[in-house]
């Protein structure tokens, strides 16, 4: 039964007008002012719905600075929903108000490259995402298995940059849930992300010892030789479960002095838990091994944000309730692995299963080439309506 009625509510909201006007403001994840007038704007949208709105501050997030000092990184404030916290069925749906174009990004505007696929910063990734969201929560508060569905939405203001302020949120939200869908774009022909690595991000501050490069070199302990020897280490430990990449070395100085000062900043993506504890015990295996061969002081600051998101039954229960949606509405829908890593893997890593590309069909996110399929706004909708349903109808991950 394709429950006729609630689907049309869904595919009939605005949703093209919101994403045009959302991508309009620059909601770029370091701008602060831009991401104020996001959450203002969605706050609107979003009152619709039954429940309280708040716009919740970001947790400290510090980060290490080129010249090897901490500073607190400023992040948005993050919109959260909840809608009848008593209902027997919890679940928790997640999307991201920032993107990774600053205000200084010279791609701030939208265009039709074809009569139904618009380009701009944001429409797919996630903008379109989070109005897709918007249309099946509210076509579901107009049937009557409303009663039986409760909800927490949250929309962080930090995604792209590592959801660092807004992971205890997210967490709380997720306690307690039968199921998380997340908006996340879909590639183009539909397909889903399926098992996820995790992402790590760390800074290594090296610290040596200054000297004259001509008169007593000898003195001097070289702290950018031994980050490049620590980068070419961990370079080694990459392989088909765990990549490695070493991307930025900052320090030095003048030619003429022995440099006493670098970091060493690196990502690395473990396929699976077991892969991340390899990771991290090879990372300061590293580290004490350059440390004594040269020298040298190394602090370490990081962490994987992102836990790997391997599909457990639970997941591939949900993952399957999509599909069977799916194929309701004549879409083949399918899943695999992707290298990316989002918020669903922290929701996952909360025992909670999750389908993290719920949003529109779309793809070249992260680039001047972003793109949206227009006719998967009302799709995606119907989508989502009818997976509402099911789960609140009994459905089960």
């Amino acid at each position: 039964m394709l429950h006729t009625a609630l689907l049309d509510r869904a595919a009939a909201a605005p949703m093209l007008d919101q994403v045009l006007a959302w991508s309009a403001v620059n909601s770029g994840s370091r701008n602060l002012a831009g991401l104020a007038t996001m959450a203002g704007l969605l706050a609107d949208a979003f009152a619709v719905l039954p429940g309280e709105i708040a716009l919740v501050p970001p947790e400290p997030v510090d980060a290490v600075l080129p010249d090897g000092t901490r500073a607190e990184q400023p992040h948005g404030a993050n919109l959260h929903l909840r809608v009848r916290p008593e209902a027997p069925v919890q679940i928790l749906l997640t999307g991201h108000m920032d993107t990774v174009f600053a205000a200084d990004h010279p791609f701030q505007a939208t265009r039709l490259i074809t009569p139904d696929r618009l380009n701009g910063p944001g429409v797919a990734d996630m903008k379109g995402g989070i109005a897709i969201m918007l249309a099946a929560l509210a076509a579901i508060e107009g049937d009557p298995v409303r009663e039986r569905l409760g909800y927490e939405v949250v929309l962080n203001a930090d995604e792209e940059v590592g959801s660092g302020g807004s992971a205890a949120l997210i967490a709380a939200a997720a306690r307690g849930k039968a199921a998380a869908l997340t908006y996340e774009p879909a590639l183009p022909d539909g397909t889903l992300a399926g098992a996820r690595p995790g992402s790590g991000n760390f800074s290594t501050i090296v610290t040596g010892r200054s000297a004259h490069a001509g008169r007593n070199p000898e003195d001097g302990r070289n702290a950018v030789v031994a980050a490049a020897d620590l980068a070419l280490r961990l370079s080694k430990a990459a392989g088909p479960r765990l990549s490695v990449n070493p991307a930025r070395i900052e320090g030095g100085g003048p030619n003429n002095v022995v440099p006493d000062h670098a970091i060493l900043r690196i990502n690395m993506r473990p396929a699976t838990p077991e892969d991340e504890v390899r990771a991290r015990s090879y990372l300061d295996a590293a580290i004490a091994m350059v440390a004594a061969t040269h020298d040298v002081t190394i602090h370490l600051h990081g962490g994987f944000g992102r836990p790997p998101k391997p599909l457990d039954p639970a997941a591939e229960r949900l993952f399957a309730l999509v599909r069977d949606c799916g194929a309701e509405l004549g879409l083949s829908i399918g899943w695999s692995a992707t290298g990316g890593v989002c918020d669903g893997n922290n929701i996952a890593a909360c025992g909670v299963p999750v389908v993290d590309t719920m949003g529109a069909r779309g793809g070249a996110i992260h680039s001047d080439a972003e793109f949206l399929m227009i006719d998967s706004l009302a799709e995606r909708a119907r989508l989502s309506a009818l997976v509402l349903h099911r789960l609140a109808t009994g459905g089960r991950p």
